[in-house]
């Protein structure tokens, strides 16, 4: 949703400047130009700090340049107002209603936009890291997700919810220490601790401690690290290790879930990401087709 409105304030801010200052839209001031989140509410949804990259070419101050900028800008579809800060940031609030009403307008149907009937709209939440129990801030994010996606359903879209499984991090890295290091626990062992206990509030307790440790002796970080290198690479016990706990943790979150009646279409697991090469095969897709 946020991707259009920043192309939006790019395109806005571009034609301003070009009409004000006669810049030719090629040039790589206005071929880049960078939208920022501000660090507060009060100071817009959007924040476009392009002022500073014109100050030496006009020499004029950046706050001057703002504030002609935001003259010629005028009202701008979809924002409540445009403002000039003092220190040469252009500020742009968002018309939140309005916003949100365009987003949940009923979808055009595929005949009459050229959009293949297959479209479909991507909701990824929860991505719990597969370490510990889920807790209130897990369960709040897991209910805002569900609630978005069951919205956009309603009004006919087509939605895959997804969750994403850090499987590969460095917080299951750390239980995997905490059971090899601390309790001297081999795979076979962490199964049977795994059907006989609460076994994500186990970890959760043993992630804990395990953090302790490190404290204790920062020495210690290189047990993680090398931890963390045996994951990635996978084929030792050390990763066998580390797969187990992430896989019997997200069962877990899962039955939770399904208490609160929320399901996934999709576990992104990043395991099989890295195992796959998926970036790789990314980089070169977009390369070919110049994406």
């Amino acid at each position: 949703m946020i991707l259009p409105i920043q192309h939006a304030v790019r395109r806005h801010m571009s034609d301003a400047v070009r009409r004000l200052y006669d810049i030719p839209s090629e040039d790589p001031v206005l071929a880049s130009i960078p939208v920022e989140i501000p660090p507060r509410r009060a100071l817009g949804d959007l924040s476009v700090p392009l002022a500073f990259e014109l100050a030496r070419r006009l020499k004029k101050a950046p706050r001057v340049i703002a504030q002609e900028i935001v003259s010629a800008l005028g009202r701008v579809d979809g924002f409540t107002k445009v403002e000039a800060a003092p220190n040469g940031y252009v500020n742009f609030f968002l018309d939140r209603p309005a916003q949100i009403r365009q987003w949940l307008a009923p979808s055009p149907t595929p005949a009459a936009t050229g959009t293949p009937s297959n479209t479909k709209t991507i909701v990824e939440h929860t991505a719990i890291n597969p370490n510990k129990a889920a807790h209130i801030g897990h369960l709040r994010n897991a209910a805002l997700g569900d609630a978005f996606g069951r919205l956009l359903r309603f009004n006919g879209r087509a939605v895959e919810i997804q969750n994403y499984i850090d499987d590969t991090g460095v917080q299951v890295a750390d239980v995997a220490v905490g059971f090899r290091e601390l309790e001297h626990k081999d795979l076979t062992a962490v199964r049977q601790i795994a059907e006989t206990t609460r076994f994500d509030y186990y970890c959760w307790d043993l992630y804990a401690r395990v953090t302790e440790w490190y404290e204790e002796d920062k020495e210690r970080l290189k047990i993680r690290a090398a931890a963390l290198h045996a994951i990635e690479h996978g084929g030792n016990p050390t990763a066998e290790l580390a797969a187990f706990i992430a896989d019997r943790i997200v069962r877990c979150h899962l039955q939770t879930m399904q208490r609160l009646n929320i399901g996934y279409d999709l576990l992104t697991w990043e395991g099989d990401i890295l195992r796959l090469h998926f970036w790789s095969h990314a980089f070169e897709f977009l390369k070919k087709t110049g994406e």
